[in-house]
């Protein structure tokens, strides 16, 4: 076979992978955009107390910094990364189908804590096997990721649409539906060879937790996406107390993850390193919550959602190229597990310390989180010093 030959074949499988993936990223984070706002809706719909909604609704945050990273590392030692995608996504469909015959608090709670047990680690189990294609097909990490962020808007949309037109308490079988789609388009994903060295085939997680670089791009990455749990959290609130109507609330929504979709699209193009990447997104971060905390009018909100592209949707690319080069690839699924554990640390215990502030300082939050978005900023410039091979995010990220 000559060389002509054997590049287009290269080039047809790394676009057969990068289809699969991007299907499978459209469905998971498409079952997300339903599972958000259906699923509360639907707890309340079948007689379950808001105390208990409460608790129900925090168990994902908790099994990320308890299971999952138990179940990542598992899935490495056995190389079946791949098969985990599948496993977990086929349990959390028939994990939410269980829930959904259940209509008492404690069976709920209990059904719901096995199913996000096997349901949190797909997402970092994914982006594993997407970073292992990255650097196996010579790919860019963001245009792959995009589709996750366009179907969760799909997602969220369809379910302002089905509100209206399908009884709450049958809401479960919506989420599960979809939930069922991304397990069977699971089984489409493309097999990957991986290399593992002999010499390093034996270090465990340890060794990740003992590198210095490791650390600072968690830990940047935690508290820079972790900035964003207040406005996840009170934005709407707080738009919808200052006058605002419903179509523009969802506008400005729209408008932060459109922002983020264009900034996947384009990131092949960057030619800075990814510690860089990381840095402006959190740069970014600190100038947006400022101004949010202003309480600024209508057009300069507008304006200030469209940053969303930088403190979201930068951060996540800078991080995943640095990871790329930073982690080895037999250990990948690993470092996931443990970059999910450290954000659900942050961000549940953000949530928290956000319900307790804001009563009493309203929109100052926002101060809060400018901080945490600069607290990220300094720790990956200092840390950068310890990163391997600092390359641009289009080598790799």
């Amino acid at each position: 076979m000559n060389y002509e030959s054997q590049t287009a074949l290269a080039q047809a499988e790394a676009k057969r992978f990068a289809a699969r993936l991007g299907a499978f990223y459209g469905t998971m984070f498409g079952m997300l955009g339903t599972y958000l706002p259906f699923f509360p809706v639907w707890l309340k719909a079948v007689g379950i107390e808001a105390s208990w909604i409460g608790i129900i609704t925090a168990v994902p945050a908790v099994t990320r910094f308890t299971v999952l990273p138990l179940i990542t590392s598992l899935a490495e030692r056995r190389q079946t990364v791949r098969a985990a995608i599948t496993i977990t996504a086929a349990a959390t469909a028939l994990g939410f189908a269980l829930v959904g015959t259940q209509h008492q608090a404690l069976p709920v709670l209990l059904v719901f804590v096995v199913t996000c047990c096997l349901w949190t680690p797909t997402t970092p189990l994914t982006d594993a096997y997407a970073l292992r294609g990255v650097t196996h097909y010579g790919l860019s990490y963001g245009p792959l990721r995009l589709w996750g962020s366009a179907a969760f808007v799909v997602g969220a949309l369809l379910c302002g649409l089905l509100l209206d037109a399908v009884a709450a308490e049958h809401l479960i079988w919506i989420i599960t539906a979809v939930a069922g789609v991304s397990a069977l388009v699971s089984l489409g994903l493309r097999p990957l060879e991986v290399a593992r060295r002999a010499e390093t085939s034996q270090r465990g997680g340890g060794a990740l937790l003992r590198d210095r670089g490791f650390l600072a791009i968690i830990a940047a990455s935690a508290l820079i996406q972790g900035s964003h749990v207040a406005y996840y959290i009170f934005a709407s609130i707080v738009w919808k107390q200052a006058g605002l109507g419903g179509l523009t609330i969802a506008a400005l929504w729209s408008l932060g993850v459109f922002a983020e979709i264009v900034l996947f699209a384009v990131s092949p193009r960057f030619t800075l390193p990814s510690a860089m990447l990381v840095v402006i997104g959190a740069l970014a971060g600190v100038a947006r919550w400022v101004i949010t905390a202003l309480e600024p009018p209508l057009s300069i909100l507008a304006a200030v959602q469209l940053t969303h592209g930088l403190t979201f949707g930068l951060t996540q690319v800078g991080t995943m190229g640095l990871l790329v080069h930073q982690v080895p690839g037999h250990m990948i699924a690993r470092g996931q597990g443990y970059l999910a554990a450290c954000a659900g640390i942050v961000s549940s215990g953000t949530s928290i310390l956000c319900g307790l502030l804001y009563a009493r300082y309203g929109q100052g939050i926002y101060y809060l989180m400018a901080a945490m978005a600069a607290s990220g900023a300094l720790i990956m410039w200092l840390g950068r010093r310890d990163l391997h091979h600092p390359q641009s995010a289009a080598s790799g990220g």
